[in-house]
């Protein structure tokens, strides 16, 4: 099982350039096991097109059916448990809730996080794929 960060499943479903290969590579091996997205990763992506931040290719209530039935993909809920952690992570963490909560549902999980987020690719408390 592998997690996805909010701009590495956008990039994923988009197809976009900005994915590395070993990225693409690692997502596709996932895809018969399970490609783990926190639930705030939807409010992140909402919320960025209400903002006019990201321009989505169709309404987000199509881009969600679509990109949340992608191979392997499982939607991830903020448990007490998860909710907890993000709270008490390790060492210096930034102060993104969003960021706080994706990290501490891989820490749950006990699986690597996929992205290309310097902040979270420079803490130590965390596997990531970049």
């Amino acid at each position: 099982m592998i997690i996805l960060d909010t701009h590495i499943w956008i990039w994923w479903t988009h197809g976009s350039e900005r994915l590395s290969d070993f990225q693409s590579e690692v997502i596709t091996e996932n895809e018969t096991d399970t490609i783990g997205i926190s639930v705030i990763s939807c409010w992140e992506i909402s919320k960025l097109a209400e903002y006019g931040k990201i321009e989505l290719p169709y309404p987000l209530e199509q881009w969600f059916d679509t990109a949340l039935s992608y191979p392997g993909v499982r939607l991830i809920d903020i448990t007490p448990e998860i909710a907890i952690e993000s709270t008490r992570l390790p060492g210096n963490f930034h102060r993104d809730p969003a960021d706080q909560l994706i990290v501490a549902t891989a820490r749950i999980s006990d699986c690597p996080l996929v992205t290309s987020d310097r902040k979270i690719l420079e803490y130590q408390h965390i596997r990531t794929i970049k």
